[in-house]
């Protein structure tokens, strides 16, 4: 009778336990609100970089507006690898993040929309001052902040221009705020990641510019405004409204506007902006078919990413520009 108690208890926690789990993954696809149910509460999550500029941007616009029906709810992360948990399991609802790693998702299976570019150009290859062209990086270590990134591409479209491969440099992944300082201790030789990590080096003179992104790759794919599916899915017309507030915002980030926003959101100094704001612009972030697709033969060239979604399936269309 006793044992008969025990595994009927345990029958029960585990049922329990399952509604639990059932019912919080349902939830987190639910709309949120503020306390006066006025506003829908849409969660973005972020790193510090400029890349992320015109989330910051619409988070104040809608801040500033009271007629508003949306608010953005910013949430900060250290690493890549924690945004996109968060965005896959859907406790947060979007993300500013490389838009290689959210196909990668996507290729496995998950769920996951882009719905705008998170800017355009601002990526630049950064090497140690006694570097000055791409063959003296042969045998030297270079970092990029994940695989699946732009970063990774243009580091092979530049070694490729240079008859050299992959295979000539030892590649290596750092969090983006770590490669200034590897670069100055002799750690890493060079890098390619996000603003404003490349200025820093530049202001600090660590190394100096090799390439920018334009010189590499015209109108390369880097970040994207990304959505969780489940969640675009349940609320469309509230996520239309994010994505016109957002090609909005990006086109008032002008260099005075951004550079605003990065010291308030980032903490970085006006010298770092000033060089940082050369190389990046934020309007027009309408993710186009064409250059989707040079983003998607190049992954495949480089075994970055064998067999990426379609346009069609990872890049969402609201009904409005479907019917236009």
């Amino acid at each position: 009778m006793r044992k008969y108690k025990i595994r009927k208890s345990l029958c029960m926690l585990l049922v329990l336990t399952l509604l639990t789990v059932l019912s919080s993954g349902c939830g987190r696809s639910e709309a949120k609100y503020t306390a006066d149910g006025k506003k829908q509460i849409i969660t973005i999550g972020y790193l510090p970089i400029t890349h992320a500029l015109a989330v910051f941007e619409e988070k104040e616009l809608l801040d500033a507006d009271e007629n508003s029906t949306l608010q953005i709810q910013l949430q900060k992360f250290s690493s890549w690898t924690d945004l996109m948990d968060a965005l896959n399991s859907g406790r947060i609802n979007g993300a500013s993040v490389l838009a290689e790693l959210a196909m990668a998702a996507v290729s496995n299976g998950l769920d996951l929309k882009a719905v705008a570019l998170g800017h355009k150009d601002g990526n630049v290859v950064i090497v140690s001052n006694d570097i000055t062209k791409v063959e003296d990086l042969k045998g030297k270590t270079f970092a990029i902040p994940s695989n699946q990134s732009s970063h990774n591409i243009l580091l092979n479209d530049m070694l490729s221009d240079a008859g050299m491969s992959i295979d000539d440099v030892k590649v290596v992944q750092l969090a983006p705020a770590e490669m200034p300082s590897s670069l100055a201790s002799g750690a890493i030789d060079g890098y390619c990641v996000a603003e404003p990590f490349g200025a820093q080096a530049v202001v600090q003179d660590y190394g100096h510019v090799l390439y920018d992104s334009t010189q590499l790759w015209q109108n390369s794919i880097c970040c994207a405004l990304v959505m969780n599916g489940s969640f675009l899915e349940k609320n469309k017309e509230a996520v239309d409204k994010l994505v016109a507030g957002y090609e909005e915002a990006g086109n008032r980030l002008d260099e005075t506007t951004a550079k605003t926003l990065a010291e308030a959101y980032l903490g970085q100094n006006e010298k770092t902006l000033e060089v940082s704001m050369q190389w990046i612009h934020y309007d027009n972030l309408e993710i186009t078919k064409s250059d989707y697709e040079q983003l998607t033969e190049r992954m495949k060239k480089y075994g970055i990413n064998k067999n990426p979604p379609s346009y069609e399936d990872f890049v969402y269309q609201s009904e409005s520009s479907e019917s236009d």
